[in-house]
């Protein structure tokens, strides 16, 4: 047996609680093993621990698994009567059988062995207050992604001074002020409306000099060229009239260079009572003082001073900041910028704060790799789904990957973290910090099919402002460019925006196309066909992009009902088209 691809702990995504009764356990092998089945009892069913007691337990079948690349991963539930569980597994491969426990792996002779230790895994007690608990409106929500300066200018009366006429520059860079406003984002809710969005995230928008507002100047107050606290809760009020809710951005990393408590640090050095709200670590600063190691800041910006959230005075006051947004305008979400660099600490605190005010509040985190750290329930609700987002760009980037590549990457992706997290992460295709999605693909079917992919994911969909319209740009800054409403209102768009809209309407309509659990086939006949199905109770869903230099003729099935498809012909799917059937099971 290959020893070394097995792996389960009793903790994290290999073993957590779903609700107050049921238990997730989950298990990695190799290849090699065919069958794994639990046995598993109450820690206490023949006596108390160390009171010599043979302890036995019941034996079931591990019946699902998910392919990874290099290992397989099965998935059972287990209701334990008492709250208490204590496991072990049985391995079994083509010629020999294994048993495993916490301290390793065991024969079936030394199994034999009385009086022979047995460390089995362990869940102590299910108690409800650490259950993970998501706010599940999410999963239903499609959000839409806005960058505030460059979606729409609604009122030029608080214009910037040195303000560009829109969209006047072919190459954007970081200084470019071009005065989209939050009047703007309101004359616009009718247009995300119709075209079904159900969210709103915005970058931060607190005073700052920059377009951008990732050097947040006062935490306390709405950037002046945006707007005010009355027009912010306007836009708040209008937005869930139409069924829409509204996410914030939170920038607690790090401050702007002129956030009053770092300009007091300044002037004032060592002797500032705001020193230790940043993490200095030599006195006084020099230029270039983030590289010299002399203070620590966003990246090696020297103007974006880093927050010390191991400090209880920083946490106290940032947690009151966003606690007073909620109150004040009754945001739905808040997304962390930075998320990982911040104190646990911090982290902790803060949700117990915010889900105080607000129960089903929407905790994202900027994380762009492996958050299992931050999502055990009482950090953040979920992530930004990068991994996802960069994995499947790269099966169309790279045409050496298949469509069983991409079930690796899906199946990863999606072992990672708990249902509850899986649930509601922050699927996108491109944000204000990437390359645009048609920039990276090489044609109008690339574009399509990965928007297409995007709608099937398990989670909450966001598309970032203009990619219903196919906006291109390249890495930041050019990626915010200016939303084109002229050529927008001239129709110029209007075919990518009615796909986008059936898209949102399919995704809406058909909650398998948000279920969490795909099958793939298990054998693939083109490498390069992306195939799979989504199965309720009593239906399914297939989905099937063609990315092959070759049409493929789709299995043709009476009581199939297509729901949304490109370049299908009489059951015949084109190289670069996509196609979602609708069955029901027999």
């Amino acid at each position: 047996m290959e020893f070394g691809a097995v792996f389960h702990r009793a903790t994290d995504n290999y073993c957590y609680a779903l609700d107050e009764n049921q238990l997730i356990i989950n298990i990695k092998t190799g290849y090699d093993v065919k069958e794994v089945n639990i046995i598993y009892g109450d820690p206490f069913a023949n006596g108390i621990l160390g009171g010599g007691e043979e302890w036995t337990g019941d034996k079931t079948g591990i019946p699902y698994k998910k392919r990874l690349k290099h290992q397989l991963w099965w998935t059972t539930t287990i209701v334990p009567e008492f709250k208490r569980l204590k496991y072990y597994f049985e391995l079994i491969t083509e010629d020999e059988k294994w048993y495993y426990f916490e301290d390793g792996f065991v024969s079936e002779e030394q199994m034999q062995l009385s009086g022979r230790s047995r460390q089995c895994f362990t869940m102590p007690w299910l108690n409800p207050s650490d259950v993970n608990k998501t706010p599940y409106w999410v999963n239903e929500t499609i959000w839409y992604q806005i960058f505030p300066d460059r979606f729409c200018n609604g009122n030029p009366d608080i214009n910037p001074e040195n303000v560009l006429e829109w969209g006047s520059k072919k190459k954007i860079e970081n200084r470019d002020l071009y005065g989209g406003d939050l009047q703007g984002i309101l004359d616009r809710l009718d247009y995300l409306q119709r075209l079904g969005i159900t969210g709103i995230y915005l970058t931060p928008i607190n005073e700052s000099p920059s377009n951008h507002k990732y050097d947040t100047t006062d935490y306390e107050k709405i950037d002046p060229h945006f707007g005010n606290e009355l027009m912010m809760k306007t836009l708040v009020q209008s937005a869930h009239s139409k069924g829409i809710r509204i996410m914030l951005d939170a920038v607690f990393n790090h401050s702007g260079f002129y956030f009053k408590p770092w300009q007091d640090v300044l002037e004032k050095g060592p002797q500032s009572e705001y020193y230790d709200w940043f993490m200095i670590n030599q006195w006084p600063l020099e230029k270039g003082a983030a590289k010299k190691g002399q203070l620590y800041t966003f990246a090696f910006f020297d103007g974006m001073p880093k927050l010390n959230t191991n400090q209880p005075k920083v946490r106290e006051y940032l947690i009151g900041v966003v606690c007073d947004w909620v109150r004040k305008y009754d945001v739905d979400g808040i997304r962390i910028d930075v998320a990982n660099e911040i104190s646990h600490t911090f982290c902790k605190e803060l949700r117990t704060a915010l889900k105080a005010i607000k129960p089903d509040i929407y905790i994202l985190g900027e994380i762009w790799h492996d958050a299992i750290a931050w999502l055990r329930g009482d950090e953040y609700d979920a992530v930004m789904n990068y991994p996802l987002a960069g994995s499947m760009k790269d099966f169309f980037i790279d045409e050496s990957l298949t469509g069983e590549d991409f079930e690796y990457m899906v199946n990863r992706c999606y072992t990672n973290y708990m249902q509850q997290s899986n649930d509601v992460l922050f699927n996108m295709l491109d944000s204000h910090d990437t390359i645009r999605l048609r920039s990276v693909v090489k044609n109008e079917e690339e574009y399509r099919a990965l928007l297409t992919l995007l709608f099937t994911m398990p989670g909450s969909t966001c598309i970032y402002y203009g990619t219903e319209i196919g906006m291109e740009g390249g890495f930041d800054p050019d990626c915010r460019r200016c939303m084109p409403w002229n050529q927008i209102e001239e129709g110029v768009f209007d075919e990518r925006i009615k796909f986008m809209r059936e898209l949102i309407t399919l995704r809406k309509s058909q909650p398998l196309m948000r279920e969490r659990n795909f099958h793939f086939p298990s054998e693939y006949e083109n490498p390069r066909v992306i195939q799979f199905w989504k199965m309720g109770w009593s239906e399914k869903l297939e989905i099937v992009v063609n990315s092959s230099d070759e049409e493929i003729e789709l299995l043709k099935c009476k009581e199939g009902k297509v729901l949304f498809s490109q370049k299908l012909e009489n059951g015949v799917l084109q190289s670069g088209g996509v196609c979602v059937r609708f069955f029901d099971r027999i």
